[in-house]
Order: C-alpha cells, then structure tokens, then sequence
C-alpha cells in the first residue's frame, strides 16, 4: 500500500520539481494555476512563502533547477535509474514541503494516534496521512542526521525528520488529541495552534499545583468509595474511572474567574452529580450523606414533593484567589440533556442583569455524557443556539464524561464516528479529546479551552476518555452485556491510584505522604456522617437573590392589571405612527392607519393592538419584555409587526423600544426549533422573575416539539425543586379548517399536567381578556408559568374587539364572561352553555341567527386554576335551566372536556342548579385533532354548534 501510495502522490520524488515550480508559479499569480492547486497551496498555510524566498537557489540547496515542459518535469539531465538515486537528487526545496504537509496532517488528524483510551482497549490503525513515506520520505530518513528548511515552523528553522517526528507525536499524539482544523478562522486556529505547540502539548505544573489535583482526585474518588460502603447499592450514579473530570472543572472554574468571570452556571446529568454538588459547588457532606439516610432536601413544612438526590441542583459563592465566583448547579430531571438549553437561558438573563454585552462576566459549563451527547437532539439545538444574536451567550464549556458506553450500548452501535463529539463542528467548536487517566492533561486543556472561551466567545469541547467502574447504576451488572470491558475495569488501577503512582514516581509525593492524604479524608467523611444523624435543612434553598421579595401563594386572587387611559393613547400614537423618512410596506401604513383609529375611537381595539399595550405599559413601568419564536417579529398570522423594515434599506423600527423612559423589549425570530428554544426561554424565566418571558409557537401543536421541557420543567418544576417561573407560553390554536397539524395545541395535554396550583392555563375571547392577563403576570407578587391558547382567525374577527375602557382603571383579568343583554330573563333561560375559545362566535352568531333568546352563553376564559366559585356565581342566575352543556370545537377525548367535566359537576351539585351533570356538545372521540378536508370540517363545527343550542 505504501508503495502504491508513493507512485501516485504528487509529492513523490518523480514530482518534486513540478510540484515546487507549480507553487512559485501560483506565488507570483495565484489565476494562473488550475483551482485544485490554489486550493491546495491555499491550505498549506503562509509557512510556505518563507520556503518560496529561497526557492531560487538556497544556501543549502544545489543550485540547479528542473524545468517544467506542459505538465512534464523535464530534467537537465538524464533522470536516474535507480529509486536510489533519484532520491539523491530529490530537491530540499521539496523535502521542506513534504514537511509542512507532514505537519499539517499530524495538525488536523494526530488525534488519530493519540493514546486517548485508559483502558488500551482502542485499537488504532495506521493511518496514511501520518505516513511519511505519503510525502516521499524514506523509513530510513528518520534515522538521518539530514536537516529540512523548515522556515520557523514548530519554532525551528531546520530540523531532521526524526526530530520533527518526535515534536509531532510527542504534541499531537500523546494523550491529548486535538480537533481544530475544521475551524473556518484562522485567527482561532493560529491561537490554538500556537497555545498546543508552545508547550509541545503536554502541562508543566509546580509542585504544590500537581499535589492540588491529587488533593482533588483523593476526595472525589473517596467519597464514591465512602458512599459504595456505607450505602451498598443505592443509587448514585457513581464517576468512578471518570475522577479527573473534577479536575476539568476546578481548572475551568479557577481560570475563568481570573479571567473576569463571575458567575457560573453549571448543568449536567446523573453521572458524578453528587461530586459535584459537594467538590465543586460546596454542599455540605453532611447534608449530602442526611439524604443517603433518606432524609429530605428541604424543611418538612415545604409540602412539595421533591426529587431524587442524583437530580438535585444548588447555588453557592466561592472564594479562589480572592475572587468571589458564584456557582449554580441546575436542577436536572432523567431526560440526560434537556437541561442545556434551560442553563444557557439562565446565562443569558444574568448577563442582561449585568449588561454584560461582551459576555465576559457570565458562562456555563455543561457535562454530557457521550452516549447522549451524540444520540440526543437538544445538544445540536442547543449548540446552533451559540451563535445567534437573541440566544448567544459567548460560549458554553461543553466537558463530556466519555465512558465509552451509553447504558449498555457501545459506540459503535451508536454512531459512526470514532468520536461523540461531530455533533460541535457545526458550530465550529474547537474539540479536545483527552485520557482520563492523566488528569494534568485534563487539567491542561481546561485550561485553554477556559482561554479559548473568554478570548472568542465560543463553545468549547472537552471530551473526557474514560470508563464507568460499575453499571449504569449501582445495582446495574454491566458484564452481561460487555464482559471483556469490564474485565479490563475490574483489573484496571484506579485513577487516583494511576496518578499517584506517576507522582511516588517522580518524587513530588512519598506513599506515606499518599497515604496520609487518603485518611485524612477518610476521617474527614466519618465526621460527616456523624453530623449527618442530626442535620436538618433549616431554610429552603428558593426565594433568594433575584426572587427575594416574591412569595409562594396561598391562593390566586384576582388583581388590579388596569392602566390609566392616558398612558394607553400615549403608547397607541407611538405603535401607529411610523418615522418621518421611513418606508414602511403600503399594506403596513393602512393597518397603521386603522390602528391610529382605534385610539381616536376608542374602539375596536384588536388582539395585536391588545399585545401591544399590554407590553407597552409594562415597559413603561420599568419591566422588560422578552418575545421569542419562529417568526415573531412580524407574527405566524401576519398581525403584530412588531418590527417594521424599511422597504429601501431593510433597516429595523421597533415600536416598543421608542416610548420613552422605558425597560427594553426584546422580540426575537428564533431558529426552526421548539426544545431548544422553549428550554432557552424557561431558564430566563427562573433567573429573571422581574421580566415577561414569553415563548410563541407559530402554531400551537409545534409546542409537542418541547414536551419534555413542559413535563419535566415548566409542569413540575416548583414541586420537586422549588424552582419558580413566570414563562407564558402562546400557543395558536382553533379550528377553522386547516387540518389536523395546525388545529389544536392539545390543550388536554396542559390541562392533565395541572394540580397543585402548578401554572394557569387559558384560552381567551377578547382582546382585553389577553391584556390583561399578561399584565397579571408581573402584577402578581408570585410567579406560575401562562399556557395561552392564542386564536387564529379571532385575530381579525369583527366580534373579538375591545373598547379602550376595558384596559382602563379598576379592571381585571375575568376568569368567566358572563352573558350580556338581548335575552330573556334569568328565570326563563332555559339551556346554559359553557364554552371557551373561538367557539363561543360559532355559537354567538348561530344563536342570534336562529333568534334564539333562552340560551346563556358562558365564557371560560381560564381552565386552571378552576373558576369553581365564579363559574357558581353564574350558574346561580339560571336557577330554571335544565340543561348545562359543555360546547368544544375539540373531538370529546381531547379538548377541556375530560377536565372541566367533574368539575362542572361538582359546581352544580353545590350550587343545587336543576341540572346536575353537563352535557357534552362538540366533535366524537377521534385519533387526530381535526379533518383535513374543508368540507368536513364545516359539516362537524355547524353539528356541534346545533346540538348545543337546539
């Protein structure tokens, strides 16, 4: 294969002096060589240009020169019959190319032959790029006293190729592996290149700094140990054979706060969890060990649920170098990686409270485990998020606990690639693969990958090789499905005791000196887990930095969201009226124009014009607003443009940001993602209580996209981790005939996840209504997540308008509408009808159609918290009606009906109405949420409109 590969790779001997004049010729005039060589002298680098300066007889060259005939090497004399003497007479000018290519490759693709693998159980092939023979050496030049014109690369001028060999393998192949070439700058790969190369890719620590990091292995490795004894069995999700991932972080979190970083925030999954809530964040032993003891996290008089201990997040301040760093750990559900968007959101709002616009002063760290960060797709969504101007937080530092098995699947039943980490490229991040085994090097590159981060703003790839000493669990037998992994585990050291070993070696520590460090810990442990008969938690950890002031509720009485009708028209004039000298779109300036009526009216106020005032006035009163969904800015529906762009220039006008002394508005197009950018937007929400986060679906069923970020967080936060968030959540949803796709928000998949005051669902009819309540979310001294479901063809209706009044002092969000006047009396009213959303115009105009005047229609305008006692209070006028129905455009296993039904009921019985159970009205049961033919559709909402008034 080599030989094969010499004859036919352009840089062999019969070449060389083609090749050398192809590149002066491309020096002079790059359009005068073919493409495929400018793209090949073009990745080379600049090195070349310094070869090139001798190229017309160097000082160590013979002085003779080919000529070049077409594209034939024609040689002033008569070219030698041997291999052996053509590679006499190859040109130098040629060796120090072959070189720099050589360099290169070991560049982009040493890490090929890196000794990654603690376990040795990775089998490496050879790979050619990294042959020199590919370039036209001989094995035997490497033994050669021969020095190659190298120009200051690698920093030497000349070298031998023995020399450049050793440099190479010793940089790029030793047991860090380093992925930087697909890197588009070449500002950040000079910056890389020149960070690895300076130290020939290997760390120098002092004495006292490599005792430091055996300090730190001792005690994560302890503690796992300490745990496997005294608690046999439980689960922990131990990081034994991964230790040294401590030592990424302690690196990470040291460098950066040196760097100017204060803050940071920290998400990960089970794997080490518990190490780092005690080595990393600082919890204390005892309280970790109480909870071993089956003790809870949080005062018994908390009355929450709660969450297993390997889930738990928790906050602290450290103190290193005298630098205050706060650190905060995020709580984590079993879904591995769906905390990532969830943590760079949390970022994101801690950088806005400290207008820290260069991102220098707040970051996240994110732990993977390998399996998951390949398989899963949140992790890309979450990357691609990086670099987008409404998400970016200047970079996350991604560490991967790489075991190399997720569960009980290998790698190469899981992915293709050699490595997990391909998923990172697309955002250009720069990869590091290291032994796990050698935690100076895992230190090392946390070091630069800490640089790298503050220096360009980027993600940062570190990926951990190491293994998983027991199970997926502890109560896991690994063996049954990878016996000789796990026969190389049980037989492998530990890697505290690989490091000491390396340290007893070189005389930094002695074993006693070992040993003694390994029971002081030890003793240390015993003290804690004495303390931890009694430790008792005696506050909860919630409610504090940014949500001090805010309560947890006893109750959700309704609250004044009004606003004096001066600022209203004042807001109204600024979102109607446009600039002088700005080009808005003709269709625009018409709607512009209507708008500017309705303020001078004082009626027909739309849904837009409603969300537009109801963000308008609390920017007013100091409270930011954060807008974020595919295509926000000017809305699904074409109704908010919030944004207007000049039709010339294509320049931005927002509106909302020209009110004068206001807070900032933020509306954002996001990428074509829902988990990510739901997660995004849920973790602002827990770091900045004091704004309106919203996130829009462009139709509402596209929120089934971020279901785990619903179930996991926006539902069940508060109750297993004493999280509050005041996220709102828009969601389109109605049925006007387009299909099963883009009908229905699945309302019944909030509705089932609702108990225990958890967060508020609506589904409104009026414009006032949408004011208000999105007024109520800040109002409140509380905060609850808002799933919305926001109309479609009511953004238009002549009928879902408001009057100016009705977003004026003393009114309120109204939780049910009652019925107006044009019908009989109370007493005479003969059906009730219970509705909420668009139906309630179907059945509106219908009855009036039919000039029907004995049917009360009632407006649900929220679902949870039930309206019991308003519902009652309605219900209570129509003391004769004999029938209550419940009217939904909804097939009857979805909708609000299975929900509302018992308590309806109940309502009923209580308020002793003569009709004791509802009656459903609305579509049958059905496997999808609506028709996909017109045709249908009209035939089924007018049925269900008849057989709720007939």
């Amino acid at each position: 294969m080599r030989e094969n590969l010499k004859k036919t790779s352009f840089l062999s001997p019969a070449n060389s002096a083609f090749v050398a004049e192809i590149y002066e010729k491309y020096l002079k005039n790059p359009a005068s060589v073919d493409q495929t060589w400018r793209d090949y002298f073009a990745g080379v680098g600049d090195n070349l240009s310094t070869i090139a300066e001798d190229f017309h007889g160097a000082s160590w060259s013979n002085g003779s020169r080919p000529k070049v005939v077409g594209t034939a090497v024609e040689e002033i004399k008569t070219s030698p019959a041997t291999e052996a003497e053509r590679r006499k007479q190859r040109d130098p000018r040629v060796d120090s190319l072959s070189a720099l290519m050589l360099i290169r490759a070991y560049r982009a693709n040493g890490h090929f032959l890196a000794n990654l693998d603690p376990l040795g159980m990775e089998v490496k092939d050879a790979h050619l790029e990294l042959d020199p023979t590919a370039y036209g050496f001989e094995l035997k030049d490497a033994t050669k006293t021969k020095e190659i014109f190298l120009g200051g690369e690698l920093g030497l001028e000349k070298a031998t190729l023995a020399e450049i060999l050793h440099i190479l393998k010793e940089t790029y192949c030793g047991t860090i592996g380093f992925e930087f070439s697909h890197i588009g700058s070449a500002e950040q790969k000079d910056w890389l290149q020149k960070k690895i190369e300076a130290s020939n890719g290997r760390p120098s620590y002092s004495l006292e700094q490599k005792k430091a990091i055996l300090q730190k292995i001792i005690e994560v490795e302890g503690f796992e140990q300490f745990c496997h004894i005294k608690y046999p069995g439980t689960k922990r999700f131990s990081i034994e054979g991964a230790e040294s991932v401590a030592s990424a972080m302690e690196e990470v979190i040291h460098t950066s706060s040196g760097l100017g970083i204060q803050e940071i925030v920290v998400g990960m999954a089970h794997r080490g969890r518990l190490n780092v809530l005690t080595a990393i964040m600082g919890k204390p032993y005892a309280a970790m060990l109480s909870e071993f003891q089956g003790n809870l996290a949080f005062p018994e008089d908390m009355n929450i649920s709660g969450d297993v201990k390997y889930h738990l997040g928790t906050s602290s301040d450290r103190i290193i170098d005298g630098r205050k760093v706060h650190l905060s750990l995020t709580a984590n559900p079993s879904h591995l990686e769906c905390v990532n968007p969830v943590v760079v959101g949390k970022v994101r709002a801690k950088q806005d409270q400290l207008q820290d616009a260069e991102r220098a002063k707040v970051m996240g760290i994110l732990l993977h485990g390998d399996a998951a960060f390949a398989g899963q797709g949140v992790v890309a969504e979450t990357i691609e998020l990086g670099d987008l101007k409404g998400y970016t937080t200047g970079g996350t530092i991604h560490i991967i606990v790489n075991n190399q098995i997720g569960f009980t699947t290998s790698p190469k039943n899981a992915r293709l690639s050699p490595y997990p980490t391909d998923v990172a490229k697309i955002v250009q991040a720069p990869i590091f693969h290291v032994n796990g085994d050698d935690p100076e090097a895992v230190a090392f590159i946390s070091r630069i990958a800490a640089e790298f981060r503050q220096e360009f703003k980027k993600d940062v790839v570190i990926d951990v090789f190491c293994y998983r000493r027991y199970g997926h669990n502890e109560g896991d037998e690994p063996s049954f499905t990878q016996p000789l992994m796990y026969q190389n585990i049980n037989n492998h050291p530990t890697p505290r005791e690989v490091y000491a070993e390396k340290l007893i070696s070189e005389g930094t520590v002695s074993q006693d000196e070992f040993e003694s460090m390994k029971q002081k810990w030890s003793d240390y442990l015993e003290a804690q887990l004495a303390a931890a008969q009694s430790y008792k938690p005696n506050k909860a950890d919630w409610l504090e930095g940014k949500w001090v002031g805010f309560k947890k509720p006893e109750g959700f009485s309704q609250v004044d969201t009004g606003v004096a009708l001066k600022t209203l028209k004042e807001i109204g004039k600024v979102i109607s009226t446009p600039p002088k000298d700005f080009n808005v779109h003709p269709k625009i300036v018409k709607q512009l124009e209507v708008k500017a009526k309705m303020f001078e009216t004082g009626d027909g106020l739309d849904w837009a014009t409603a969300e537009a005032l109801a963000f308008g006035s609390l920017l007013r009163e100091g409270v930011p607003v954060r807008l974020s969904g595919q295509d926000s800015r000017r809305g699904t529906f074409s109704q908010r443009h919030s944004v207007l762009v000049d039709q010339q220039t294509e320049a931005d006008y927002i509106p909302l940001n020209n009110l004068g002394k206001q807070a900032s508005f933020e509306v954002i197009d996001s990428n074509l993602s829902e988990f990510a950018v739901m997660g995004f937007e849920y973790g602002y929400s827990m770091a900045e209580p004091k704004s309106l986060v919203l996130w829009e679906g462009q139709f509402g069923d596209f929120a089934n996209g971020a279901q785990v970020i619903i179930d996991q967080f926006i539902a069940s936060g508060e109750v297993k981790w004493l999280r509050m968030s005041g996220l709102v959540l828009l969601l389109p949803h109605g049925y006007e005939g387009q299909g099963p796709e883009h009908s229905s928000a699945r309302l019944e998949r909030f509705l089932q996840l609702c108990a225990e005051d958890n967060m508020q669902v609506a589904n409104c009819t009026t414009p006032a209504s949408y004011f208000h309540i999105l007024r109520r979310q800040i109002v409140r001294d509380f905060r609850k997540p808002l799933i919305i479901m926001t109309p479609k063809s009511l953004l238009r209706h002549k009928l879902a308008q408001s009057r100016l009044d009705e977003f004026g002092p003393g009114t309120t969000f109204r939780t049910i509408i009652p019925e107006g006047e044009g019908l009989v009396a109370d007493s005479k009213i003969r059906k009730v009808v219970i509705c909420s959303g668009k139906v309630y115009y179907d059945l509106f105009e219908a009855r009036h159609e039919k000039k029907i005047n004995d049917v009360a229609i009632l407006r649900m305008e929220q679902f949870y918290p039930f309206p019991a006692g308003e519902l009652a209070a309605e219900i209570k006028r129509y003391k004769n009606a004999s029938e209550v129905i419940w009217c939904q455009e909804e097939p009857k296993n979805m909708g609000g009906w299975t929900f509302v039904n018992p308590f309806i009921e109940e309502v009923l019985v209580n308020a002793k109405a003569k009709a004791q159970r509802p009656v459903y009205a609305g579509r049958k049961a059905a496997a999808s949420p609506a028709a996909g033919y017109m045709k249908l559709h009209t035939k089924e909402q007018k049925e269900l409109v008849e057989a709720a008034l007939s």
